[in-house]
């Protein structure tokens, strides 16, 4: 993150490695849309200097919260701060068990704070989440009395699986195609992707992939989601099929070095049939985004790739939109991952991510 640009030529090892820890954990809380406060900042900072250790991170944010300033930061920064703060402890602790069990242990720590009746529990309830890279759709998620049956029948096939032999792309893939089952079946009722990412590095850890680059959890957090969300979704009224390869081009990223483009936008699924490599939307319009809110995404778009950025005015110009109409898209298209806003209020302007 920019916010430990200072710390990029750190000599000792051991405090290079709380800096990787921390830019992970802070970078994963964009994936529902959080944003840790600069205390939280201040604090990690501490951390990775040796001035205070881990449980001293944790007794500060208790302390912190119970505060006037604290409070006034609201339910979201305190989720990101907390959060942020497990993952960091957890990564930084290099025991691991290969089970279902270890999923459990994970979300409870990341969530005991925020949800504490759900935290480390199976939900007991089914679930359904609308997605912007699914124009408004769904993922067929776990059901609720099969997900202890389902994570035991997941593990077991995992342990058993036999690599030898297999390329290091192959196994790659397979491992890939492991980790979108444990995301597909959404154990918990709340904080599943940034319980399966943790799970994910631990994992990949004690399977030797030590050189991993953690970056990509840090910068890509939100594609790695879209790319789990394709990975388990298809609509064959729609022509549209599962689609692992862009949870593939996350992982040759990450452990094969390559260099695949990640852009969340590419991942819309077809609004009718399929979206191409740029984005580019095409065939009908579904009946889960309205035609008028497909050609503002197009021409929003379309604008950017030729113009770099656009503001709210400009883009109601364009678009002939309402401003209401205008901040209630691209407050979507941002959420999405599709663009990122700077500035605020007047000054406030989008680009492609």
């Amino acid at each position: 993150m920019d916010d430990f640009q200072e710390y990029k030529k750190l000599a000792e090892p051991s405090a290079r490695k709380k800096l990787e820890n921390w830019r992970v954990a802070i970078g994963l809380q964009q994936v529902d849309d959080l944003t840790p406060s600069e205390y939280l900042i201040k604090t990690a900072k501490e951390n990775i200097e040796g001035k205070i250790t881990q449980q001293e991170v944790y007794k500060r944010l208790d302390a912190y919260y119970k505060t006037d300033e604290g409070k006034a930061q609201g339910t979201a920064k305190e989720e990101a701060d907390r959060v942020s703060a497990q993952i960091s402890g957890i990564l930084a602790d290099q025991s691991f068990t290969f089970a279902p069990t270890m999923l459990f242990a994970i979300h409870e720590l990341l969530f005991r704070d925020t949800y504490p009746l759900m935290a480390g529990k199976i939900r007991k309830y089914n679930i359904t989440k609308e997605e912007f890279v699914l124009n408004g759709d769904t993922v067929q998620y776990g059901t609720a009395n099969m997900i202890a049956a389902t994570l035991k029948y997941d593990f077991e096939n995992e342990r058993n699986f036999d690599y030898k032999g297999l390329s290091k792309r192959e196994k790659v893939e397979h491992i890939a195609k492991f980790i979108s089952g444990l995301w597909q079946t959404h154990p918990f009722g709340e904080g599943n992707t940034r319980t399966i990412a943790v799970f994910t590095i631990k994992y990949l850890r004690a399977m030797g992939f030590n050189d991993a680059s953690n970056e990509m959890f840090e910068k890509n957090s939100k594609y790695f989601r879209n790319a789990l969300v394709r990975a388990n979704y298809q609509n064959l009224e729609k022509d549209i099929l599962y689609t692992p390869q862009y949870l593939n081009y996350f992982f040759g990223n990450l452990l094969l070095g390559e260099k695949n483009i990640l852009k969340n936008r590419d991942m819309i699924a077809a609004i009718g049939k399929n979206t191409d490599k740029t984005g580019k939307i095409t065939d009908k319009i579904t009946d889960k985004l309205k035609k008028k809110e497909a050609e503002f995404l197009q021409n929003i778009i379309d604008f950017l790739k030729n113009k770099g950025e656009i503001d709210n005015e400009n883009a109601r110009k364009l678009t002939g939109k309402s401003s209401e109409s205008v901040k209630k898209y691209f407050a979507a298209l941002v959420s999405a991952g599709i663009l990122i806003a700077t500035g605020a209020n007047k000054a406030r302007r989008y680009k492609l991510k």
